[in-house]
């Protein structure tokens, strides 16, 4: 019996500290819509300092308010501060109980990215909002815009990679072509080289043929004039001396002095016939 009045007890007491967490929450909303509503008139003021710092109050009183962060990302979004916008933005789109609100969170969100020229992200946003209120024409809209612009992004962006892979190709062609002069200019000046050194080559072995043909000459000439004298030799022990007669000579000699002789004597021994003769003719 005690146990079942203890177990009631911890019932109501769990009711009442429900209840009264339930009242706490909804008297700090009811404070974060009274600081949302006062940063709204200071909005309106063009008191954005004032306006911003109740905001922030209000956030920071009740997660549940969503109104307090879309309403300070708006006022972000008209000062062009775009990044504290969907932070702000984002912050509501996960509050937001009903759809409307989310709906009016991502459709912002989308006008962010459009900003920041996220089409990609944009389109994304748009459909997100547009399936928490297929009705919304303006989300619609704004949605086709971003899809066009997509489009014509990926065509730019195609055509700056196309612009880019030919500016790439005409470098490589062109760096190509100054690589092949360069080779073709140092193969020239290569084969202008060699030739210059076989020129010297040929030059250098003409000089040495002429120095060889000179040493040659020169050796020749010496030897030349050395067999000379031999040769003069030769010919003074083949020729006889003036005062020395060759065998030859003397058996000549010898020979034309007896057929002198001869003639001689036979020249006597005619004279010798004919004075006889004349003895044996008669006188006159």
């Amino acid at each position: 019996m005690k146990r079942i009045c203890f177990l009631i007890g911890l019932f109501c007491l769990t009711g009442l500290t429900a209840q009264e967490d339930e009242a706490a929450k909804e008297k700090a909303l009811k404070a974060s819509r009274n600081l949302t509503w006062e940063a709204n008139n200071e909005l309106s003021d063009q008191d954005f300092v004032g306006a911003e710092a109740n905001y922030r109050r209000a956030i920071s009183k009740s997660k549940d308010n969503a109104a307090a962060p879309y309403n300070l990302g708006n006022a972000y979004y008209e000062n062009e501060s775009y990044s504290e916008a969907f932070g702000r933005f984002k912050q509501a789109g996960e509050t937001a109980a009903e759809k409307g609100g989310k709906h009016k969170a991502y459709h912002n969100m989308g006008n962010v990215f459009m900003k920041n020229k996220e089409y990609e992200k944009a389109v994304e946003a748009y459909k997100e909002a547009l399936r928490n209120d297929p009705t919304d024409e303006e989300t619609r809209y704004n949605l086709a815009l971003a899809k066009e612009m997509l489009k014509k992004d990926q065509q730019n962006q195609n055509k700056d990679d196309n612009e880019d892979n030919k500016d790439n190709k005409d470098q490589k062609e062109k760096n190509q072509d100054q690589q092949n002069q360069g080779d073709d200019q140092e193969n020239k000046e290569n084969k202008q080289q060699n030739d210059q050194q076989k020129d010297q080559g040929d030059q250098g072995d003409q000089g040495d043929q002429q120095k060889e043909q000179n040493k040659k000459g020169e050796g020749d000439e010496k030897e030349e004039k050395q067999k000379q004298p031999e040769q003069g030799d030769q010919q003074q022990q083949k020729q006889p001396r003036p005062n020395q007669l060759s065998p030859q000579q003397i058996k000549n000699l010898l020979e034309a002095m007896q057929n002198e002789e001869k003639k001689v004597q036979e020249k006597i021994d005619a004279k010798k016939v004919q004075g006889v003769k004349r003895k044996n003719e008669k006188d006159w």
